[in-house]
């Protein structure tokens, strides 16, 4: 079962931005505020033990939001959540700058859920283009590293700009709400097309340097 893209974004955008924007006037801000963080928490720990999709990622995701949660329900001041919003797309591009020196990359983790990476690295070896394309590797995870860090300064950003009230108030759930249907268009969309056309270049030449087509190495 694979995820489908506009859940995704109803469940973790849409739905949490109407909650903190319109419930405000029904139920205690702190209510709304657990409740609109419940839709993506649910949804990440579904698709983490019920579709076993276990990646870095999804659990930085998951942290993210208990962070949220954790900052919010304690009421701290708003500008943990601007570090935060910051600090995890930083993270990500850290740690994948990090992983070029191990053996096996983030990325080529990344790739290996999405093609047969056994049957790649084999042809790449025989056609001897295995070293080339490790150094094609790197580069691709340097840029993908700075869209990370590109998405690190929107976020802080937009953070600071619209995050000015105390969390558990009725003004912090419509900042917050308004930030992350923001999130979307401002951060996650630019990003979001920046990744696809890294991708892109980087199957098409998967594809100059082994000879086969994509319909041979993708996993079914």
């Amino acid at each position: 079962m694979k995820e489908n893209p506009l859940l995704n974004l109803f469940i973790n955008i849409v739905i949490p931005a109407v909650i903190l924007t319109k419930l405000n006037n029904y139920l205690n801000p702190l209510i709304v505020f657990v409740l609109a963080l419940s839709f993506p928490l649910v949804y990440g720990v579904y698709y983490l033990v019920r579709l076993k999709k276990y990646n870095l990622f999804s659990l930085i995701g998951l942290i993210s939001i208990f962070l949220t949660g954790g900052i919010g329900l304690l009421q701290l001041d708003p500008k943990w959540i601007t570090f935060k919003e910051a600090g995890v797309p930083f993270l990500i591009g850290l740690l994948l700058l990090i992983s070029i020196k191990t053996r096996f990359s983030l990325i080529e983790r990344l790739i290996g859920q999405i093609v047969k990476i056994d049957l790649v690295y084999e042809t790449l070896k025989n056609k001897g283009n295995l070293v080339h394309f490790k150094r094609k590797i790197k580069r691709y995870t340097c840029f993908i590293a700075l869209s990370f860090f590109f998405s690190a300064l929107l976020n802080y950003l937009l953070a600071k700009i619209l995050l000015i009230s105390e969390p558990g108030t009725i003004a912090f759930n419509q900042e917050l709400g308004r930030m992350t249907a923001l999130s979307f268009p401002v951060i996650a969309l630019p990003s979001s097309i920046i990744l696809a056309f890294i991708f892109y270049f980087l199957f098409k030449e998967i594809k100059r340097l082994t000879g086969l087509d994509l319909e041979e190495i993708l996993l079914k």
